[in-house]
């Protein structure tokens, strides 16, 4: 590696890098400028390394386990106010009160036991951090999520039901498909229901998320690195 492949290496200009392709990407659907918000996703990154881009000005973070966000992001919380702490992984119901707790955004409402569970903890605590809808637009029995002919009807019954503040739609296309049709697929159902924000894009499509309207994409070894162990 030459020493300008090093320092080209570095968090800041990974994160440049990424927010110069967001830009483009806006630019090129015809999107407003900051129109996409860039979701960091550290999970099985170290403190040092989130402190890094912290360093650099990133402030959204994406983590997929409850446990691993609360050994890592209160410390962090209280040196930097102003970050923004995005479950992007599976919630169990037994981890509601702790989601509600330490998460702003949580994007994987997916059954109606996590509703009910969520629901609970934010009329105990008071907060209400903002829930996103998880899609399964593929309909892979592996996969968590709702299936897309009965995700409005789930959007409308957390609404309703649950007093939930639901706000948007996530989705994780299958790996061996193109992603386009079902980032369409989820702007739709967005529509229908009503929602604003749609969580959809990761390192190697966000670009094709934000040709489709989504408001939120999750990145994470486009900005971190290779990951230290398995996700």
């Amino acid at each position: 590696m030459t020493e300008a492949d090093d320092r080209d290496d570095t968090p800041s200009a990974r994160l440049a890098a990424i927010g110069a392709r967001i830009a483009r990407a806006e630019r090129i659907a015809h999107r407003p400028a900051g129109a996409v918000t860039l979701v960091a996703v550290s999970k099985t990154f170290p403190t040092e390394d989130v402190e890094a881009l912290i360093g650099c000005g990133q402030r959204v973070f994406g983590e997929n386990r409850v446990q691993e966000a609360k050994a890592k992001f209160p410390a962090l919380r209280e040196a930097h106010p102003d970050l923004e702490l995005h479950l992007i992984g599976p919630l169990q119901s037994n981890k509601a009160r702790e989601a509600v707790a330490l998460f702003d955004v949580i994007h994987t409402v997916d059954r109606e036991k996590i509703a009910a569970a969520l629901a609970e903890e934010i009329a105990k605590s008071g907060r209400r951090p903002r829930l996103l809808v998880q899609v399964n637009t593929g309909e892979e029995p592996q996969k968590a999520g709702v299936p897309p002919r009965e995700a409005v009807a789930f959007v409308a019954r957390c609404r309703d039901g649950f007093a939930l503040p639901v706000v948007g739609l996530m989705c994780i296309p299958p790996a061996d498909e193109p992603p386009g049709p079902h980032f369409a697929l989820l702007q739709k159902l967005a529509g229908e229901a009503g929602l604003p924000l749609l969580s959809m894009g990761m390192s190697s499509d966000f670009e094709t998320a934000v040709e489709f309207g989504a408001t939120h994409v999750r990145v994470g070894s486009a900005l971190f690195g290779a990951r230290p162990y398995p996700a």
